[in-house]
């Protein structure tokens, strides 16, 4: 006489969800620090002083867990599929990549604008400033409001380098946002002429800090071409015009980006 074989239970999507989501955050193990959004960028300052390697803030806890995302969705022990698609992405094989970038020539190979033309007169400058502030450390701030969020979190990379950074996170290559290599690449040009320094990046935008202005406005006119190509929403759906771009490079220390 056969005997019925018991029918395995169907799986739970969300507790299969809720264990994704576990090893998804554990992978990131990054030293983390979380302090009130308020004092985000004094204890940034803080922790970049002591050397322990790259501080950035992230943001709250979506935010955080959106870079977690980012960081090891080709992982398959995060993703629990046996099947390899891609070979697993790591900050040595991006920064090799990043090395091989030829910064801004690549930039404008894949940019649907155009570097401005050699001997290209100068437009009129820009309107005059708003006189609100450009934004700042906006991964610290709600989005909605423009406050200062209860809690923010800060990972500490292995990398004394702000441009390393989206090699260690894996940021990058969705939808318009330029791929990690091009990322590392830009940021360590910027650094070179600017001084540049990522401060702070969530799941979609970015805050670089930088020491030296652009010190006329050809070079803040170059500049403009440069960001604009490599982030076209901080001008199509921002500024309005390359003139008010370069006018306003020239008056902050606070590069902002983001994309859809």
């Amino acid at each position: 006489m056969s005997q019925d074989v018991p029918t395995p239970p169907h799986p739970d999507p969300q507790a299969a969800a809720q264990a994704m989501r576990v090893r998804m955050m554990a992978a990131l193990r990054y030293e983390k620090v979380t302090v009130p959004g308020a004092n985000a960028l004094a204890e940034w300052e803080k922790l970049r002083a002591a050397k322990r390697g790259w501080p950035v803030v992230i943001g709250g806890d979506a935010d955080l867990e959106r870079i977690a995302d980012q960081f090891s969705f080709d992982d398959p022990t995060v993703s629990g599929t046996s099947v390899k698609t891609v070979a697993p992405r790591s900050a040595d094989r991006l920064l090799a990549a990043a090395a091989k970038v030829q910064f801004p020539a690549d930039l404008y190979k894949v940019a649907e604008t155009s570097p401005p033309k050699d001997g290209e007169a100068l437009p009129a400058t820009g309107p005059a400033p708003s006189g609100e502030a450009p934004p700042g450390l906006t991964a610290a701030e709600d989005v909605q409001t423009g406050r200062p969020l209860e809690k923010v979190h800060i990972l500490i990379l292995p990398t004394d380098k702000s441009w390393e950074v989206p090699a260690y996170l894996h940021w990058g290559g969705w939808n318009a946002c330029p791929d990690p290599e091009l990322h590392v690449a830009a940021l360590r040009s910027w650094h070179e002429r600017f001084g540049a320094e990522l401060v702070g990046i969530n799941g979609d935008t970015m805050n670089v800090r930088v020491r030296n202005r652009p010190k006329d406005r050809r070079q803040a006119w170059q500049l403009a071409h440069e960001l604009h190509a490599y982030c076209p929403d901080i001008v199509d759906q921002g500024l309005g015009s390359m003139a008010a771009f370069a006018s306003e490079l020239m008056r902050s220390d606070w590069w902002f980006f983001w994309w859809d």
